[in-house]
């Protein structure tokens, strides 16, 4: 079996200084928001102001939704005994045509029903 190794080196602590400084400055942003509209746009009414701070909070709950979907991902994949989520398989190029096709239109159809989801929950 041809096997991928997706483990990064050890600069992982650097990634998470990325990731809690994003977080920081998103936060600091936040509650920043409407001071830095009004100043720009003296005329701005509270629906203008809001805007920003949805834009910058709905950021911040995609970050850490993200970070908590793939911690969860990590503990049940460890849970059922699978291997490790850097060793990936390459057997994709050796399945038939219609079967790669297949899979194209599994993860369009499943990304399609997550757009269609989130603006059902929008409304």
């Amino acid at each position: 079996m041809k096997t991928l190794n997706l483990n990064k080196p050890a600069d992982s602590g650097l990634e998470i200084l990325k990731v809690v400084m994003l977080f920081v400055v998103l936060a600091l942003l936040w509650s920043l928001a409407q001071n830095i509209v009004l100043s720009i746009d003296p005329t701005s009414g509270y629906v203008d102001r809001s805007i920003l701070i949805l834009v910058l909070l709905a950021l911040i709950c995609f970050m850490g939704m993200i970070g908590l979907c793939w911690w969860l991902l990590n503990r049940f994949w460890l849970a059922w005994g699978l291997p490790g989520l850097g060793g990936m398989v390459l057997q994709f190029n050796s399945l038939l045509l219609w079967q790669q096709l297949g899979f194209y239109f599994a993860s369009f159809a499943l990304l399609l029903l997550a757009g269609v989801g989130c603006l059902v929950a929008i409304c």
